[in-house]
């Protein structure tokens, strides 16, 4: 080989090593950098559904992925700065008590996708909105409640009465109405997104009214209804291995659609402010009926019948619930 015709090997060589580094190409091969703040613990059940899905890429290894939980409202913005300051590239998190902040942490960092829980719209360029838009298994799961009440009478205790809760409420009373006509509700805030405690002593108090069915929005619901023997329907988690004979069903919602979108659209430098709440529903499989487990021999069959007819035309397009963020105020004494 002349020295010429091996320099020249050398060059391409070199070339060839150089260009699998191009910023193109790297990016490609580098896990996306994605952070997640939270002003409650990982496994609150709103929160457990993001960490849950990006623990899940974290582990297919599309992504790095650190989070902090607890995080106070006051200390938000700084947390959300230190992220992005240190390199994320995509960050979650809830911004329902911090808009502005969040917001104007977004502003500040224009080349980071955000993408956060919020009743507001997107704002461009950066910061889409997600939430849970579960009311379509909501008002299956009022159904089987509705069906399963013997005293015509379902307590509700929420967290706070914002859009995202109040769909979920209404659209479980209007399922429970459909089989039901007779059926009473009462619903309770208890102004805090983790306060066991405070929504155990909330269901208790409505249980005490002649509450035989409980729609546990709050972790502390099912404990109650466990302790008085009367039934629970679930909120975005299935709670039934632990509640076995207490918890009857659950509107159940999965994140994954939304994170694996925002995931690829953010590697692919296509990350833009949309709103993912549509992700959430049933036809994007970013939302379900849980099985009814333990209950499935103790549902009436008319019932299961009904929601299952219900759950086909809802997947089909026959049939679309309706959509109610206005504070449900029902009670019955």
């Amino acid at each position: 080989m002349t020295l010429r015709r091996s320099l020249l090997l050398s060059t391409v060589a070199a070339a060839a090593a150089l260009a699998s580094f191009a910023p193109g190409a790297f990016a490609q091969a580098a896990k996306l950098k994605v952070a997640a703040v939270y002003t409650v613990p990982f496994e609150q059940q709103w929160v457990s559904r993001l960490h849950i899905a990006l623990k899940a890429a974290e582990a297919r290894g599309e992504i790095e992925y650190k989070a902090s939980e607890n995080i106070a409202n006051a200390d938000y913005e700084r947390v959300m700065r230190e992220y992005a300051t240190g390199g994320a590239q995509l960050i979650v998190g809830e911004a329902f008590a911090v808009e502005a902040a969040a917001r104007k942490v977004a502003k500040d960092f224009p080349k980071t996708s955000f993408l956060m829980g919020s009743s507001g719209k997107p704002q461009a360029p950066n910061f889409a909105v997600f939430d849970n838009y579960i009311q379509e298994p909501s008002y299956l799961a009022g159904m089987v409640a509705g069906g399963m009440t013997k005293s015509n009478k379902i307590g509700m205790v929420g967290g706070f009465p914002i859009p995202e809760v109040n769909r979920l409420m209404h659209a479980f009373m209007a399922g429970a109405k459909e089989v039901n006509p007779k059926v009473e509700f009462s619903v309770t805030f208890i102004n805090s997104w983790f306060d066991p405690p405070k929504a155990k002593e909330a269901a208790f108090a409505m249980i005490d009214k002649g509450a035989d069915v409980m729609y546990a929005e709050r972790f502390g619901v099912s404990d109650a209804a466990k302790e008085r023997k009367v039934l629970a329907v679930g909120n975005v988690i299935n709670t039934q291995d632990k509640y076995p004979d207490t918890v009857v069903a659950s509107a159940l919602w999965h994140m994954e659609p939304s994170i694996d979108r925002a995931i690829k659209l953010a590697k692919d430098g296509k990350f833009t402010a949309e709103d993912y709440g549509p992700y959430s529903m049933m036809k994007h499989k970013g939302s379900s009926l849980a099985p009814l487990g333990t209950f499935e021999k103790k549902v009436p069959a008319d019932i299961v019948t009904k929601v299952q007819a219900k759950e086909k035309a809802i997947l089909g397009g026959s049939f679309t619930v309706k959509v109610d963020d206005s504070q449900p105020k029902a009670a019955f004494k």
